[in-house]
């Protein structure tokens, strides 16, 4: 079925079978004009599916870029540039990348002359119709297909919605549709997958449900301090100094500990130097050093400390072995770890979990058993990302340099994107940015205000997702990276960075530059950060161990251990149904309240308790609630009472935002909108009411008494 090309190129690759996604998406992709989304486990070949029948159907002597490969990390599309770019000199095909970092001559000579296959991010496809908006049509006014990477990455996030407006505004400047392909290893909604493409109808799932064996081992090393246990690290270094190892912890700085603890043991122990860290601190230079070690060194061994920006594609070969630090806070994200081993056919993934405080444990134990089960959570959905659209209007505006307000409100009610926004919530945006000067209203015409200049002309508009101030860290002349600002960064300080220490010599706060020295010793450096929300299922699966008497065979004694004290210490509640029964004890002079529920679910119990009167202190991390200066009974009878201030909750979310303006800190553009906006973005997304009225209703409170 394929072209000639491209049946040379898998000839001299030496491939002997096609994969099963690739057999799938090729014999459908040729024949017909649908979208698809492409689901399989991590290094199952889902690129080669798209593209090797996209690059046999197209005719690429048209005019105009035919195919546009989306992802979610500048990394990412130059690991796949020299994939795709080997495959497309079969073809002839020019291959351009297209973002902060690339090549300038290449992106003119595609102004030029739009041609071929465009690799880019979301940012820089903004960036585009905001400072280049003339040659936007020209560019994409024939575009095929596009192919979005790691399309699970963009599901249900602000990022996402944004991607979406923008295939939309693409789509208006295309003389016909084009197909969408999204490829993905971790999808747990295939509906709204669907959706994303615009097409919902006419778009197809192909679903590989084949599953790689995973070897798994628990390990518990109980710790009280802020920094990892000795016994850890040592036991850590045994467990991987033979071997190509991927370490995820939850935070940047724990990534620098790790790399630098490990580096020292295996000094002392006569071991391999190759432990590196790998983060978005980290500088570009940096990073590639360490992804072109990995890939290119087949018979030295090496440590990657690492968080997220290792969790997608990028090729950096055979891993023998992954390790997670502490709960993930997602089933997806433990799925994507697990997929960096074993990536050869026949080969088992190796995943060892490091615990060091009982919830840990048991927050890895229910998402080890849940992934076991074949579950990924849901995409929690918000329908109306006003912050996005507002965001959007901007942009808009921006691209077109002025716009009829009749035009401008026809398109965003005409986006995909918005498809639960009504017109009367989009006028309320628009007029609200006109009053604020972010906009100018000229007779009917739209144009950019002087407040909205100083925003759409600063680099930081391409993005929606928001990011710290960050300084440079130079040594001598070179950028190693860069940190958050932190009361640690001052001089004599030392810091811990790119799997090094280094002693702080001046702190430049104009140029938001520190000038650092190789040091002896370190502290880990202080990286501030909200966390990611953990999904209700999870805490559930949690409560269901504790009620559970299974043993499990992968866990290690001091695990096992554990876990047996706390079943007993709960045992007393005698849990029948972990879905509704929620437990309330007596500890020292408090009450102990556990909701084990999600984090938005607890944010708006939290903020029920408070306007009921109730003192408490949520503790995320277990999902509890410390509760003082209050009867049992007196808790139990305001909780029967609870769903009566759900009627005034936006009063409540209202009230609480005059006194924390900082609570709306999650949203990048939330301050741009309306404060009746403002409060709902509050209530659906940060909070959760509808699922809090839900859990309310159907909670039952079992007592130890």
């Amino acid at each position: 079925m394929l072209s000639t090309p491209v049946r040379k190129f898998i000839r001299d690759k030496g491939w002997e079978q096609l994969r099963p996604i690739q057999e799938a998406a090729i014999s459908r992709i040729l024949y017909t004009d649908d979208s698809y989304i492409l689901a399989s486990r991590t290094a199952s070949g889902k690129t080669e599916a798209a593209f090797l029948p996209v690059l046999s159907k197209l005719n690429f002597s048209e005019t105009g870029v035919q195919v546009l490969y989306i992802s979610p990390l500048i990394a990412l599309i130059n690991d796949q540039f020299v994939r795709i770019e080997e495959l497309c000199k079969y073809l002839d095909i020019t291959v351009t990348k297209w973002h902060g970092e690339a090549n300038k001559t290449q992106k003119n000579r595609l102004i030029e002359n739009p041609n071929g296959i465009v690799l880019i991010t979301p940012e820089s496809l903004e960036a585009m119709f905001v400072n280049k908006s003339f040659y936007v049509k020209r560019i994409f006014s024939s575009l095929k297909y596009v192919i979005v990477d790691e399309i699970h990455s963009f599901l249900g996030t602000d990022r996402g919605t944004q991607l979406k407006s923008i295939l939309y505004r693409i789509q208006r400047v295309n003389s016909k549709p084009f197909s969408v392909i999204g490829l993905s290893a971790t999808i747990g909604d295939y509906d709204e997958a669907r959706k994303f493409t615009g097409s919902e109808r006419k778009t197809v799932i192909l679903l590989d449900r084949s599953v790689k064996k995973t070897n798994v081992l628990f390990r518990y090393f109980k710790n009280s301090g802020e920094e990892l246990p000795v016994e850890l690290l040592k036991d850590l270094y045994m467990e991987t100094r033979d071997s190509k190892t991927l370490i995820f912890p939850n935070t940047r700085g724990r990534a620098e500990e790790i790399a630098v603890k490990l580096n020292k043991i295996s000094g002392i122990m006569k071991g391999h130097s190759n432990y590196f860290s790998h983060h978005s601190s980290i500088d570009r230079e940096v990073r590639e050093y360490v992804e072109h070690f990995a890939k290119n060194n087949y018979r030295k061994n090496f440590c990657i400390s690492c968080t997220s920006t290792m969790e997608l594609g990028i090729d950096i070969g055979t891993i023998d072995k992954v390790v997670q630090i502490d709960a993930t806070h997602s089933i997806s994200s433990l799925i994507q770890r697990i997929g960096r081993s074993g990536r050869k056919d026949g080969e088992c993934a190796n995943l060892c979990l490091y615990a060091t405080n009982i919830w840990d444990l048991l927050q890895s134990l229910a998402c080890w058993l849940l992934y076991s089960g074949g579950y990924i959570e849901p995409l929690e959905m918000y329908g109306k990302p006003y912050d996005i659209l507002a965001h959007q209007i901007l942009s808009t505006v921006k691209e077109h340099s002025g716009i009829k307000q009749s035009d401008l409100m026809s398109q965003l009610n005409d986006n995909y994107a918005f498809t639960h926004i009504n017109p009367e919530e989009t006028e309320e945006i628009l007029h609200h940015l006109i009053t604020n000067d972010f906009l100018e209203k000229i007779r009917y015409e739209i144009i950019i205000g002087l407040e909205g200049e100083k925003v759409v002309n600063n680099h930081n508009f391409y993005s929606v997702f928001k990011t710290d101030t960050a300084f440079k860290i130079v040594n001598d002349g070179s950028v190693i990276g860069e940190v958050p600002f932190s009361f640690q960064i001052v001089e004599g300080e030392n810091i811990l960075l790119a799997a090094r220490i280094w002693k702080i010599k001046y702190v430049d706060q104009q140029a938001k530059k520190i000038d650092v020295i190789p040091a002896q010793d370190g502290k880990k450096p202080v990286f501030f950060g909200t966390g990611t929300p953990v999904y209700p299922k999870i805490r559930e699966k949690m409560l269901e161990i504790l009620s559970d008497s299974v043993d499990y065979d992968f866990l290690d004694r001091a695990g096992y251990d554990e876990i047996k004290l706390l079943r007993k210490d709960f045992s007393v509640f005698k849990i029948k149904n972990p879905q509704t029964d929620r437990l309330l004890r007596k500890k020292d002079r408090h009450l102990q309240f556990f909701s084990f529920s999600g984090t938005r679910i607890n944010r708006t119990l939290k903020l029920l308790f408070d306007i009921s009167g109730i003192e408490s202190i949520l503790n995320d991390h277990n999902s509890s609630f410390d509760i003082s200066g209050i009867s049992r009974e007196k808790f139990l009878s305001k909780w029967s009472g609870l769903h009566r201030h759900i009627p005034s909750m936006d009063m409540h979310i209202t009230n609480l935002l005059k006194k924390n303006p900082a609570l709306l800190d999650f949203s990048k553009y939330g301050a741009y909108l309306p404060e009746t906006l403002q409060i709902k973005l509050l209530r659906n997304k940060y909070f959760d009411v509808e699922q809090t009225e839900t859990f309310l209703k159907t909670t039952e409170i079992l007592i130890r008494r």
